[in-house]
């Protein structure tokens, strides 16, 4: 298989196309400095994972900015910290403040071009409007968990998206989903054959980040370092 095989890409958003880190890592940042607390960024970023994760598993039809909430008191507790109201909605309501990666928008411009976009992220419709400005293109169909009922690495979702891609006319075994997290996306993607392509963000950082470690051993089928190096890949032959 080749990028140039497939007719549609379905994106992760956050973490893959919108600095997710930089965004929720700013408002939990403030918020230790505030409670003294000695923790670095990281540490902050992976107990809100973990908290993340339990939230969307125990609450799966609560609407995005509802879990984002829900984490951050459930990561300041197990920090010994109670969250005020202000200090979770703070983070609830700031999903249009986070920055897309720089080269997101130029590399979606030019996939679009050959490609069916698709998005399927663990997000609400309000909230992913504003983050779909950053991005400045159009998708052509938009699956968030508030569509879905559920939340990433559910199966459910992953059906979803394949409804969807049939709904567009897109042949079998030519989509291909591209993603950041193993967790939320390749684990349950490639479970259900799904070819995928890994955008590694964090590349040499240690740790596994805002995303939670999958589990499981999982092999994409390509790894690329940015979106800039899979959108080159993707017009290869064209050279």
């Amino acid at each position: 298989m080749r990028p140039t095989d497939f007719e549609a890409l379905s994106f992760d958003c956050y973490g893959t196309l919108i600095d997710w880190e930089a965004g929720i890592g700013a408002v939990l940042e403030t918020w230790a400095r505030a409670h003294q607390l000695d923790v670095s960024t990281d540490e902050l970023l992976e107990r809100y994972a973990a908290a993340e994760a339990v939230e969307e598993a125990q609450i799966p039809a609560a609407l995005y900015p509802e879990v984002l909430g829900a984490a951050m008191r459930r990561a300041g507790a197990a920090l010994g910290v109670e969250v005020s109201a202000a200090e979770s909605d703070r983070l609830a309501t700031s999903v249009a403040d986070w920055p897309a990666f720089p080269d997101s928008p130029g590399a979606l411009a030019v996939l679009s071009t050959r490609y069916k976009l698709i998005i399927l992220s663990n997000v609400d419709r309000r909230s992913f409007a504003g983050s779909n400005a950053r991005l400045g293109v159009r998708f052509d169909a938009i699956v968030t968990a508030e569509d879905v009922g559920s939340y990433k690495p559910s199966l459910r979702n992953f059906e979803a998206l394949q409804e969807t891609a049939r709904g567009l006319g897109v042949a079998e075994g030519r989509l291909l989903h591209v993603a950041q997290s193993l967790f939320h996306d390749h684990v349950p993607a490639r479970s259900l054959g799904l070819p995928t392509a890994w955008i590694d963000r964090r590349g040499v950082r240690t740790g596994w980040g805002a995303t939670p470690a999958p589990g499981i051993d999982v092999k994409p089928d390509w790894t690329f370092p940015s979106m800039a190096d899979f959108a080159a890949a993707c017009f290869a032959d064209d050279r």
